[in-house]
């Protein structure tokens, strides 16, 4: 990456600060252009989904993983709870997806509260050998008495196939019989007739745009953070016996000598796996978690959207500038990069890669989707929201520290927070699915890759050139949504 016209930043810069510009190319399609990381993570779009309680679970783990992502579990989740949720994301297949299942005898009231859970929006309704008997579609649960049984407003499929019927006919085959039928969703079975999933026309298009993160043996990939404190090689074995395919070695200030330790005390037990260490915003910062084991610097101090350590301790840096120097740091050694926080639109993401990093994580922009862990909620007015909280908010402080010391040493803790205990992420109507973020993000990082003349991240890295503006610059590549 270069600055236009040589330009020396007299500041540090956010993502706000800076633009990309135009440069010759020879790359005439988005399709073109292969997002896959070269970080050791085996993801193909370089997009992972951070370790927040209100936004990383079994449901989006395996929904980003299916479209080349990973996600990270939250360090305060219990081993066996993790556990649990490799082997079923592990189990997941790559091109059916997952349904929301109910039996027959299931009240209304049921499905409303599951349909928020998936993007599909319908549930499929099950025998009691697991064989689909029909589905309720979302309209179907309107002005129906909530505790009548889904198994008599159930309406039958509109397509059934088998996996092998899925395989014979191929996507595109399959798309054009939903096609025919006028319907969105076609159940899945298996050999033995049981459900085996769902799959819908645009996860049947994106089937064919994206590459799932595979690990070696075919399984969806999945990675898991620990924290610095308590038996931080125990925990990191744990995961690893689990099946994790990656470790986050996560606190707010990673540039410390507690973080140095449990670093190699994860390197001692986690072999060839990818190490992810932060956060840290200096070249120094990089430079002494990698020394200490890490493959992988996570940057990023205060930038979040749930955060407030910026405003509490004046600590932080524009992400902009701490992702284009730990990045430089981390070539020079070998090493990668990923910034953490402060994207709130595609050009974010482009922009951070642009500066070095090999991947971009997300947190709260993830939370309003349906497959984030939270439930749904309404406003009053009939928008529909998440609640989000922020890692070191009195919140997530409180569940972290639960059942560890006396109560009177968790209510000295509970008095100091850096984030957000509860905060409304809106679901957009449009793009409701986490699915339908990453569409948007990665339509314009290719977009952007084209425009640099670009046909990977690496690059896209070495091509891209950036210049400063000014706020009334940024302001004006907003779009208008009405006339002024």
């Amino acid at each position: 990456m270069r600055f236009l016209n040589g330009q020396v930043p007299s500041t540090d810069l956010t993502y706000g600060d800076v633009f990309l510009v135009p440069t010759r190319s020879d790359v005439s399609s988005r399709y073109d252009v292969d997002l896959s990381t070269a970080d050791g993570t085996g993801t193909t779009i370089p997009i992972v989904v951070a370790n927040m309680t209100a936004v990383a679970g079994r449901r989006m783990a395996e929904t980003v993983a299916r479209r080349g992502g990973i996600t990270i579990l939250p360090q305060d989740i219990p081993v066996d709870i993790v556990a649990n949720v490799v082997a079923g994301v592990k189990n997941r297949h790559v091109v059916v997806e997952t349904p929301v299942v109910v039996e027959a005898s299931a009240p209304i009231s049921d499905v409303i509260a599951l349909l928020g859970k998936r993007a599909h929006g319908l549930a499929v309704v099950v025998d009691n050998n697991g064989a689909p008997l029909g589905v309720v579609p979302a309209s179907a649960c309107v002005g129906v008495d909530r505790f009548s049984q889904a198994g008599r407003v159930m309406h039958p499929a509109a397509l059934t196939v088998s996996i092998s019927d899925l395989a014979r006919t191929g996507l595109p085959g399959t798309f054009e019989k939903l096609d025919d039928v006028h319907a969105n969703v076609a159940v899945v079975t298996r050999a033995d007739g049981t459900l085996a999933g769902v799959v819908t026309r645009k996860g049947l298009v994106r089937s064919t745009v994206y590459s799932p993160a595979l690990d070696a043996r075919g399984h969806l990939r999945i990675g898991a953070a620990v924290g610095i404190n308590g038996d931080v090689a125990a925990k990191a074995r744990d995961l690893v016996d689990a099946g994790v395919d990656l470790l986050v070695v996560d606190t707010a200030h990673g540039h410390q000598t507690k973080m140095l330790q449990a670093l190699e005390a994860v390197r001692s037990v986690s072999g060839d796996l990818p190490v992810a260490a932060g956060n840290v915003v200096t070249a120094e910062g990089v430079r002494d978690v990698v020394s200490a084991g890490a493959t992988i610097a996570k940057v990023g101090v205060g930038p979040g959207a749930m955060c407030t350590t910026r405003m509490m301790t004046a600590v932080g840096r524009p992400q902009f500038s701490a992702v284009l120097e730990c990045a430089q740091a981390a070539r020079e050694l070998g090493a990668h990069v990923w910034a953490d926080g402060g994207v709130r639109h595609p050009r974010d993401v482009a922009l951070a890669l642009a500066a070095g990093a090999s991947q971009v994580m997300i947190g709260s922009w993830f939370a309003g989707t349906n497959e984030s862990p939270g439930d749904l909620h309404d406003d009053g007015t009939g928008r529909l929201y998440k609640e989000s909280f922020g890692m070191a908010s009195a919140r997530a402080v409180a569940a972290r520290t639960a059942g560890s010391g006396t109560g009177f040493d968790r209510a000295r803790k509970s008095l100091y927070e850096e984030g957000i205990s509860t905060g409304r992420m809106f679901l957009d109507p449009e793009r409701p699915g986490v699915e339908d973020l990453l569409d948007e993000i990665t339509s314009g990082l290719r977009s952007a890759c084209t425009y640099a003349g670009a046909r990977s991240l690496a690059e896209f890295t070495d091509n891209a050139v950036v210049g400063i503006q000014s706020a009334a610059g940024y302001a004006e590549g907003q779009p208008l949504h009405t006339s002024w």
